[in-house]
């Protein structure tokens, strides 16, 4: 496996809200995340970094080596994070009101695990085909599958950063948890929507396909988003099989 990982602050804001990481457990099981601050100024910084930095640590004294019990790892791990980002937030005047999406993924030898909070997603490119493995948790996307909305109409709501589930917001926090099979030659992009919301899928996956090296994809990624606008922080994380797309 081959990683790499990008964040800018794009070309509006002037803080960095979104955190990104990749850590390792004691079985050489190896975890990556991305996430995406919400709350404003000092909150959103506090709480995603909270969220990656904890998880990973807590991840690198873990010595699982399976996915049934990674799902129970990750499970348990958001509800002791969500409680941990909330109690912060009390205690803190400036801090009220924070909070964090989330997107994750654990790599196993034939399998890996992609859960999410929020509208941080995860992608998969696999023979030359992009295929997102995550739903959004946001007011626009149960619009969409309600039929209320287009999708096309949905890049111009106004309400379209609405997420309706995060850590740090509510007592009830739940991820969406996936296992998937891995196949030689696989390209995993983790991100936040500073990349989606001024990318478009189709665009994302030229730059995925092409030959460069995973460093080159995310930059190229970068560029894009800024120069379509860069209204949001942009982060992404590849991870590619070192077979194949990618190495």
């Amino acid at each position: 496996m081959k990683v790499a990982y990008q964040t800018d602050v794009g070309s509006v804001r002037e803080n960095n809200e979104d955190y990104v990481g990749v850590f390792h457990n004691k079985s050489g099981i190896f975890f990556v995340m991305v996430a995406d601050g919400i709350g404003g100024h000092l909150g959103g910084d506090v709480a995603s970094e909270m969220a990656v930095s904890h998880m990973g640590f807590r991840f690198e004294g873990a010595n699982f080596s399976e996915p049934s019990d990674a799902i129970k790892w990750i499970t348990k791990e958001v509800e002791m994070e969500n409680k941990q980002i909330i109690e912060k937030s009390n205690q803190y005047e400036d801090l009220s009101g924070m909070g964090t999406t989330m997107v994750c993924a654990i790599f196993f030898e034939e399998k890996f695990i992609v859960a999410n909070i929020g509208d941080s997603r995860g992608y998969l490119l696999r023979h030359k085909e992009l295929y997102q493995l995550t739903e959004d948790h946001s007011v626009v996307n149960e619009l969409i599958k309600r039929g209320e909305l287009t999708v096309e109409d949905a890049k111009n709501y106004p309400q379209k950063n609405m997420i309706t589930r995060s850590l740090g917001i509510s007592s009830d926090a739940d991820a969406d948890i996936a296992v998937n099979d891995s196949e030689s030659g696989d390209l995993l992009l983790l991100c936040t929507d500073g990349l989606t919301n001024m990318v478009s899928d189709d665009e994302i996956k030229a730059v995925l396909k092409n030959s460069e090296t995973v460093e080159e994809k995310g930059a190229e990624l970068i560029r894009l988003a800024n120069k379509a606008g860069g209204l949001d922080n942009i982060t992404i994380l590849l991870v590619s099989n070192d077979r194949g797309i990618g190495k």
